[in-house]
């Protein structure tokens, strides 16, 4: 990366993706390289290649030009001496838990997690014999009275899911550092242009690419950002094995996606504000959590940790449960029932059937999420239309 590079605002920098392999011009659009194999002269420099994240391109599993292309650009953005894009969300968190973790090693997990997460670490503990202790993420005391002498990982999100709760990242991962525990942030929900944690001392970003890197709703992808370079290296060393490398296609669609980035996270931001204040005031709604609302309990860390916006997300409760939520997320028209969120269309669903089915009753309850919870993906349309359908699907109930 140039000095001039380094300089620029994120703004920028996602406009400008770096471009591997370029000689006599510039392209303004990152190439695709859909080819999966590539030749060599001599047979030294073939063996080098398989080497590590930064040698040359030999089959697609262990690098691609178009794929590295989105590897800097993020890692860039994030502030991180290396990334690995993968072929999911969870491909990246599988890769950085499977490459850090052996039997008998203890993890400290935030307890309102996206659901697959959650299953990932309830599936270590009872085949590999992975110890977890799960906490709220804001209290530094909390990680600290958790730790362990086999105390290995601390896995957190910057933004929950679904409850939207901010994590005291400072505190808890400095926490982590003082007794040589690697953090690792999921920073799906703040994106590098509302938080980056590396800057918080975390030494693992990821996120699921699919949803606001993307940004389109039409790319599956996933990416894990690295504070260390020999960090990154062991870790790209059992992605490439374990077969999670992301496909150049989804790479170039995910860099064409980050050039829009910043335009997006604004408006994400501004109009789930407006929702926001508006569902707290609806007599259907008895609770909305979204961190930009001072009742929200963790309304002033956030105005701290997250100065450019609050996200794009906020979920609220309805006092009818299971069936008010069926109700609602059935009757939207201009929103859309559908998983997932980070695109330009509003989504709803019922997380407690849905993305965190995985989790019973009592871990719903632990997690804050509730019989008649919903969470809210918004999109890009205009806050009154979106408004106007969110308030005649609630007059349904």
């Amino acid at each position: 990366m140039s000095d001039f590079d380094s300089a620029l605002r994120p703004e920028s920098r996602i406009v400008h993706p770096p471009v591997e392999e370029v000689t006599g011009s510039r392209p303004l659009g990152v190439p695709l390289h859909q080819s999966h194999l590539f030749a060599f002269e001599d047979n030294d420099a073939m063996t080098t290649a398989f080497g590590g994240p930064d040698q040359a391109f030999f089959y697609n599993r262990f690098g691609n030009p178009t794929v590295r292309s989105l590897e800097k650009a993020v890692a860039g953005l994030e502030g991180g001496a290396g990334a690995i894009a993968t072929a999911s969300g969870m491909g990246a968190i599988n890769s950085v838990l499977l490459a850090l973790l052996s039997s008998g090693d203890h993890v400290i997990a935030q307890r309102s997690l996206y659901g697959g997460t959650f299953a990932v670490l309830a599936d270590l503990a009872r085949r590999w014999g992975v110890e977890v202790t799960h906490v709220r993420g804001d209290d530094p005391a909390e990680v600290r009275a958790a730790l362990r002498p086999n105390t290995r990982l601390l896995h957190l999100e910057t933004i929950s899911n679904p409850t939207t709760r901010v994590t005291d990242l400072p505190g808890l991962i400095g926490v982590a550092k003082e007794a040589g525990v690697l953090s690792v942030v999921d920073n799906t929900f703040a994106t590098p242009l509302l938080c980056r944690p590396i800057e918080h001392g975390a030494d693992i970003v990821v996120h699921s690419a699919t949803k606001y890197l993307g940004g389109h709703s039409d790319v599956l992808a996933g990416l894990a950002v690295f504070a260390d370079a020999e960090l990154h290296r062991t870790v790209w060393h059992y992605a490439v094995e374990l077969g999670a490398s992301a496909d150049p296609h989804s790479a170039w669609l995910t860099l064409r996606g980050l050039q829009t980035l910043a335009l997006r996270v604004r408006r994400h931001c501004e109009t789930a504000l407006e929702l926001a204040g508006r569902l707290a005031a609806h007599p259907a709604v008895t609770a909305v959590h979204y961190p930009g609302l001072p009742a929200h309990p963790d309304h002033e860390l956030a105005r701290r940790l997250l100065p450019q916006g609050h996200g794009g997300v906020l979920a609220f409760d309805l006092a009818g449960g299971r069936e008010a939520a069926r109700t609602f997320t059935e009757s939207v028209r201009l929103a859309s029932l559908a998983p997932s969120l980070g695109g330009v269309h509003t989504l709803v669903l019922h997380p407690a059937s849905t993305s965190h089915r995985q989790l019973d009753d009592a871990e719903l309850a632990a997690a804050g999420i509730g019989p008649g919870t919903v969470r809210v993906a918004v999109g890009i349309e205009h806050p009154e239309d979106l408004w106007a359908d969110l308030d005649q699907a609630l007059g349904k109930l």
